[in-house]
């Protein structure tokens, strides 16, 4: 499986106000485990940045008046996309500047290139309902690393997004066997139904059994 996880910096919070992209980060996943292979670009907006903005990712107008056009990287960036999933920790705001910037260069959306995009944020609030679920806060959780994180960027954030992603599934990995033995072999026999001892549950283990989940439910605060 083929997964990128992708994130975005721009000039402000809304491309239907003109705001651009300035920075794109990609990084590529390969059945869980990360390759050298990734997609790093700055990119001149040909705008202002807004101050808020600029507080958040450090990023100036001076330091990209000398970086490519959107319409400069746009061929390599969606080649590198093509066909994989998309992690995007609240995809919706990446996503929608990223199709207005291909909207004016006259390219077909995201959705057109990418075999599926997922939304780290919502897969995060489902699994932590009623609690903090923005990167930092998650790489606590989880445990990771960002002490180097005092500004957003998106390579950087990338790199993060993409193991607090596989600590949120780690419990996928039991889905997945590799046998490395190429002699390995596994045979199943037939199975003869009417030989087949089916023991079903007395009324006080089912009686049993569902109380166990209440405690189990009780104390996740479900």
């Amino acid at each position: 499986m083929r997964q990128i996880f992708l994130d975005t910096e721009t000039t402000g919070l809304d491309p239907n106000q003109g705001h651009r992209i300035i920075e794109i980060a990609a990084i590529e996943m390969l059945n869980r485990q990360q390759t050298n292979n990734r997609f790093h670009t700055y990119i001149n907006p040909e705008r202002d940045i807004d101050p808020a903005a600029q507080e958040v990712h450090g990023i100036s107008l001076d330091f990209l008046k000398d970086k490519p056009l959107f319409n400069d990287i746009s061929d390599s960036f969606l080649s590198f996309i093509e066909g994989a999933e998309l992690i995007i920790h609240n995809a919706p705001f990446d996503i929608g500047f990223l199709n207005m910037e291909l909207g004016k260069i006259e390219k077909k959306k995201v959705e057109e290139y990418s075999f599926k995009i997922t939304d780290s944020l919502k897969l995060a609030k489902e699994n932590r309902p009623g609690q903090r679920n923005n990167l930092d806060a998650l790489c606590r959780a989880y445990g990771i690393n960002n002490s180097q994180r005092s500004l957003h960027g998106a390579l950087l954030d990338a790199e993060l997004l993409g193991e607090v992603f596989l600590a949120m599934t780690r419990g996928q990995e039991a889905f997945s066997i590799n046998f490395t033995n190429e002699n390995t072999e596994v045979k199943l026999g037939p199975v003869d139904q009417e030989k087949l001892n089916i023991v079903k549950p007395s009324a006080e283990e089912i009686t049993l059994h569902d109380n166990y989940k209440l405690k189990i439910k009780s104390a996740n605060n479900w």
